[in-house]
């Protein structure tokens, strides 16, 4: 523990597993998600569990989902003399609640950044809305940021990395489209070298084709039925 305070609320940043499989842990304090959160949570919940409990399994004895108690929207929250601006954006999962601490300058950026660890795309509406979601957190007035996985930062890197990455991942998987690669053959697509120090990269690539490639092909026919 980092502090001998009670924990008097829980603010829930998204719905994936790794980060409301600890609900139980503060079940006596008041949680809150983004309502997108709630319902995400609702619909995939029993599943991401049950493949926790596949992945895992007997570290997860006992682990159920637990609903979010209350939900929050865009504005300011004050808590413990701490102003926090929430901010509602869409880029990782479709409900992604990011948090400021005004007083701090502390800036709690859930799954929309990944730093020094190759992002994660199963629920994302779009690399574009993530990339506009950068954008947004970069122009925020933090002092300190912490990715939703990776070290903290207090500067621009995670926001730098973050861009290039996406900017690159949209433009490969379009061209591969473009060219009619199938999607083994994107699967095996080389990784930029200055992507090299950042973990979990070909097989973070490998889901992402999985999960995206199928859109860009899709927007690829669309444009060649309307020519």
């Amino acid at each position: 523990t980092v502090t001998d305070k009670p924990v008097i609320q829980v603010l829930l940043t998204h719905h994936h597993p790794d980060h409301v499989l600890g609900n139980q842990a503060f079940a006596d304090v008041p949680i809150a998600a983004l309502a997108g959160s709630k319902q995400l949570l609702q619909e995939q919940g029993n599943h991401m569990a049950e493949n926790m409990y596949r992945v895992v399994g007997d570290w997860m004895r006992g682990t159920e989902v637990l609903l979010p108690s209350q939900l929050v929207e865009a504005g300011v929250l004050t808590i413990g003399g701490h102003p926090l601006q929430l901010l509602s954006l869409t880029g990782h999962t479709g409900a992604d609640l990011v948090i400021l601490d005004q007083r701090t300058g502390v800036l709690f950026a859930g799954d929309l950044v990944f730093y020094q660890r190759a992002l994660a795309t199963p629920n994302t509406p779009g690399l574009a809305a993530w990339l506009a979601d950068i954008d947004t957190l970069e122009k925020l007035p933090w002092k300190l940021i912490v990715p939703g996985h990776g070290p903290l930062a207090s500067d621009a890197q995670p926001f730098v990395q973050m861009r290039d990455y996406l900017t690159w991942l949209d433009s490969a998987l379009s061209e591969a489209a473009q060219t009619g690669m199938d999607m083994n053959q994107v699967l095996r697509l080389p990784i930029p070298e200055r992507f090299a120090q950042v973990s979990l990269t070909r097989y973070e690539l490998i889901r992402t084709v999985s999960h995206l490639y199928p859109l860009y092909e899709k927007q690829q026919w669309q444009r060649l039925d309307q020519e």
